[in-house]
Order: structure tokens, then C-alpha cells, then sequence
């Protein structure tokens, strides 16, 4: 179990009230598609990802990043139960997806740098490490069905 400081919990839920999902969550997984392109194989029923500006307008992009947000904040909701609350997505991504589970980690970087651009300096050294520690839990709860 995750222990987080009451610092930690309060930088989480403030970061996700202020965070706009249709942006954010759409400009995470574009640019997780542009920078890491393999990780587009999972996404060939979306239609054109021939280049960044495809990607960066998609519709289905920015459907599915909202969606992810949207999932992000049922961890936040429950930050001491994630193993639990992400236990079917990681079923689902594991075994009917066939998901790289470093793709995860992948996306979390990626949104780390979104949320970063989006607080500016804001974005202090404690933050990060709240908002990283947090996304490692995420990525940690969605990969424990490959384990």
C-alpha cells in the first residue's frame, strides 16, 4: 500500500480540479503518439495518424485522451485503493488489448510534460514529485496483470 502525505493528496486533487480534460487528456495522447510512434499499432482503427498534425487533430485522439483523464480521475478519488479501482482496465489492456504495459509509462511522461506546460511555474520540484508519485502508482496498478 501507498502511503501519501497529506501535501501529496491535496497537490493531486488540486492539480485534477483545475486540469481541463478535453485539452489536456487530447494533448497527452497526441503527443504520446508523435514522440513515441510505435505505440500508434494500438490505435489503427482511429484512421489517419500518418503525421503530427493528423494525430494532433484526430477526433478519436482526443476522444480517447479525454477518456484517459476521465480514468485518472478514479484514481484520484481513490488513492488508497488503485490496485483495486484499476484492476479491470489492466485485465482489459493485458489480455484482450495486448498493451505494452511500458506504454503507460510512456503516456505518463508524456502528460507529466502537458500539465507541467499547463502550470508553469507552478509546477515546483514537490509538485512534480506528488504528480509523478501518483502517475507511478497509475502506471504500477495498470501493469499488475502482466506480473
Amino acid at each position: 500500500m501507498v502511503e501519501w502525505t497529506d501535501f501529496e493528496r491535496a497537490t493531486i486533487q488540486d492539480i485534477f480540479s483545475k486540469m481541463d480534460y478535453e485539452v489536456v487528456g487530447p494533448a497527452a495522447l497526441s503527443r504520446c503518439l508523435v514522440v513515441y510512434p510505435w505505440t500508434q499499432r494500438y490505435f489503427g482503427n482511429f484512421g489517419n495518424l500518418y503525421n503530427a498534425a493528423a494525430i494532433m487533430g484526430n477526433p478519436n485522439v482526443a476522444k480517447h485522451g479525454t477518456i484517459i483523464l476521465h480514468g485518472l480521475d478514479r484514481g484520484v478519488k481513490n488513492m488508497d485503493n488503485m490496485k483495486e479501482i484499476y484492476a479491470e482496465l489492466s485485465v482489459l489492456h493485458s489480455e484482450k488489448l495486448h498493451v505494452d504495459p511500458d506504454n503507460f509509462k510512456l503516456l505518463s511522461d508524456c502528460l507529466t510534460i502537458v500539465v507541467a506546460a499547463q502550470l508553469g511555474k507552478a509546477f515546483t520540484g514537490e509538485v512534480q514529485a506528488a504528480f509523478q508519485k501518483f502517475m507511478a502508482v497509475v502506471v504500477s496498478s495498470l501493469g499488475r496483470q502482466y506480473h
